[in-house]
């Protein structure tokens, strides 16, 4: 009976270190299992990342390219970038329409006046794009708008004719720099409690509307879409502006808008007769050429994602380095 306890003991401490042992290796197997984890997390979060940015880079491919081609639409330029045209374009080999022939030297196929609107669609890799391009000046530009159309836009709404010219005087009143000793905005912003003053400078954004003291903001939600800061003159383009804005013009009835929409559709671009159906509206209208120019793009891929973008440019007359420039940038990219 001695010799049994001993042995029994012996066994014992035998066996509490390789119990120690497999405690020790199951926590490392743990940790490791915990480790591949969230290495796989990482990995997937990693490829989602580069998935969404090849996505973006491809939207922004599509992007500039149809802003090349719009630049190409209305200089008659062949795009920079050597894409092939898409749907319903001609391929931009510089010759001169209808004549098969090329330019010579230092030539500029440039059409005789430049389209206020027009719209495309092409194909660029597993994308479709369907673009539409809209002269800048068919908007009213807030910088340089007289009262009088100002006043015309906010009366088009349903404002009272006082209160519109009112509404115009604000905004004229924000641009407008003081004069040294005499600001009377300012006081006008203080009085209201306003913890700011007019700018006293052009708006650099339309949005900057909404800082106007005394326009009511339902007015100013309908003016985004008529009004730009990037026309650069005080007239309306009449040739492509929307009725919305054609409504505007100081003058403007219905039953002139009427007539002059019907007429536009039959001579587009017939600006002087255009000018001439306008009567007392024509004095804040114009039917010349202009060089900035707001771009659509609608954008479908293969794989059923969908986005859009809306671009204002500024396409030179084909002498410029660059066939276009950037003026303002909106796009659906990250929604």
């Amino acid at each position: 009976m001695a010799s049994v306890q001993p042995a029994r003991e012996g066994r014992r401490s035998r066996n509490a270190p390789d119990g120690f042992i497999i405690v020790a290796v199951l926590w490392i197997l743990g940790a490791l299992a915990t480790l591949a984890s969230i290495y796989a997390v990482f990995i997937i979060d990693t490829a989602t990342a580069f998935k969404a940015r090849d996505a973006r880079v491809q939207a922004e491919s599509v992007i500039r390219a149809a802003l090349e081609l719009t630049a190409h639409q209305v200089t008659g330029q062949p795009p920079s970038t050597g894409q092939q045209p898409g749907i319903g374009q001609q391929p931009g080999t510089g010759q001169q329409p209808g004549t098969g022939q090329q330019p010579g030297i230092g030539q500029q196929p440039l059409p005789a006046e430049r389209p206020s609107s027009g719209s495309f669609t092409f194909r660029l890799g597993n994308a479709t794009a369907s673009v539409q391009f809209r002269s800048e000046a068919s908007r009213i530009d807030i910088n340089l708008a007289p009262r009088e159309l100002l006043a015309g836009m906010f009366a088009s709404f349903g404002a009272r004719p006082d209160d519109a010219l009112g509404y115009a005087d604000r905004i004229i009143g924000w641009r407008t720099k003081p004069q040294p000793g005499q600001d009377p905005e300012a006081a006008f912003y203080q009085a209201a409690g306003r913890p700011y003053v007019p700018r006293g400078a052009p708006f650099p954004h339309p949005a900057e509307l909404y800082l106007v003291q005394g326009v009511p903001p339902a007015l100013i939600d309908r003016a985004m879409a008529l009004v730009t800061v990037y026309a650069g003159r005080a007239q309306v383009d009449v040739i492509g502006a929307p009725p919305d804005v054609l409504a505007a013009l100081p003058g403007m009835t219905p039953e002139l808008l009427g007539t002059f929409l019907r007429q536009r559709t039959l001579t587009p671009q017939n600006g002087q007769v255009l000018l001439s159906l306008l009567g007392p509206a024509q004095a804040q209208a114009s039917a010349d050429a202009t060089k900035t120019l707001r771009v659509t793009a609608r954008i479908s891929f293969d794989n059923g994602r969908q986005t859009s973008a809306e671009v204002v440019i500024f396409v030179g007359d084909g002498n410029d380095p660059e066939p276009y420039r950037v003026l303002s940038w909106h796009d659906a990219l990250d929604e």
